[in-house]
């Protein structure tokens, strides 16, 4: 009998999500709104401990869409965006009519390069077209080089879209990931590190934002007792369904957090013998990941073909799902003739890394099997 199959990040409940969504199902607040919507926004703002205003919405998708719209992004704009990343923290810009610019990743963080980032806003600007805006990732819960990064939009007044989708429950310097761009988008997609099933958030400092956020995501409605609208409105907001769930996951998104870290402690004491193996790691104390998922790189020649049969290997005789990190942006051929800035860094990651199962629910029982199937491979 084949094992069950070990998934990347599979949804783990805490238990009290059912009571909210009875809840709503009771009062009969089945719509876009109601009280576990208000609730989950608060719940969300209270983790993120600053001054900030959250809307709940339908996707990180939406959210980062709705951000570039705030950001005053308009069609044939040019919008920077890391390179390594999934194709949803750059699919948006394409949604507005602009064109993405693609930026390398560096060695530290994988994040955005702030070198190459001052390079490409200089070489843009030089050929007449000023970026709108900057979206920074951060990648597989590893916060990016905010401190860099800032210093260099505030330079050349262009604001930064912070994409936490990847991110919550991680923190720069003391600050939460979610409160460091001037837009921050949250997601809480099923393999997130809490989810609602699907469901996302926009995060700013600024009230007045976040109702516009709101007031487009619901179909922009101007105030008329008939249905008038005086701009483009889109179908974005969160169910009250889903924020309950969203309710019940807030209360456990702290231990969620203590148990990925957890599994990174387990995957370093599983790689510390086998030194052509990098696995990503904190920089330094400025630094703490939630470590939504724990990668490594083959640090050789061939290491593309050691990740793959890693990775093929677990699959087919393990039944353990791993995955390649993102394909970079500018490699993806709906993007082929978007500009790019940098080296090879991004491709060298994609080729030569892999992300392993990170689940907050995996059973000792489950770890072991990776454990004993990670060593037979290697």
């Amino acid at each position: 009998m084949k094992n069950t199959k070990i998934w990347l990040s599979s949804p783990h409940m805490g238990g009290n999500e059912q009571k909210y969504v009875q809840q709503a199902f009771d009062a009969n607040w089945v719509a876009p709104l109601g009280p576990n919507v208000n609730l989950f926004e608060e719940k969300i703002q209270e983790y993120l401990k600053e001054d900030v205003h959250v809307a709940a919405l339908s996707s990180g998708t939406a959210a980062l869409h709705l951000a570039l719209i705030l950001a005053g992004v308009e069609r044939d704009d040019e919008v920077i965006c890391q390179s390594m990343t999934f194709s949803a923290s750059a699919n948006p810009i394409a949604y507005q009519g602009a064109k993405p610019v693609f930026i390398d990743s560096e060695n530290t963080t994988w994040n955005l390069d702030p070198n190459i980032l001052e390079e490409a806003i200089k070489d843009r600007i030089a050929k007449g077209k000023k970026p709108k805006a900057i979206v920074a990732v951060h990648l597989y819960g590893m916060p990016y080089q905010h401190s860099e990064i800032k210093e260099i939009s505030e330079r050349y007044e262009i604001p930064v879209i912070e994409d936490s989708a990847e991110a919550l429950g991680s923190s720069y310097n003391g600050k939460m990931c979610g409160t460091l761009g001037d837009f921050s988008i949250l997601s809480f997609n099923g393999n997130k590190i809490i989810t609602t099933s699907g469901g996302g958030a926009l995060v700013t400092k600024d009230k007045e934002i976040k109702d516009k956020a709101v007031f487009l995501a619901t179909q922009a409605r101007d105030n008329a007792p008939h249905y008038q609208h005086s701009h483009i409105g889109y179908n974005y907001r969160l169910s009250n369904i889903s924020a309950g769930i969203g309710c019940g996951q807030m209360e456990v998104l702290a231990e969620r957090v203590k148990q990925r870290r957890m599994i990174h402690e387990f995957y370093r004491e599983l790689f510390a013998d086998f030194p052509e193996i990098k696995l990503m790691e904190e920089p330094n104390e400025k630094y703490h990941s939630n470590f939504w998922l724990s990668t490594i790189v083959f640090d050789t020649f061939d290491g593309y073909e050691k990740r793959e049969h890693l990775r093929t290997v677990l699959n087919n005789d393990f039944n353990i799902e791993t995955r390649p990190l993102w394909k970079p942006m500018h490699m993806q051929p709906v993007f082929e003739k978007a500009a790019y800035y940098g080296g090879e860094v991004a491709q060298e990651l994609f080729m030569k890394g892999l992300c392993l199962p990170s689940g907050s629910n995996l059973s000792e029982e489950e770890l072991e099997r990776i454990q004993n199937a990670v060593k037979a491979v290697l």
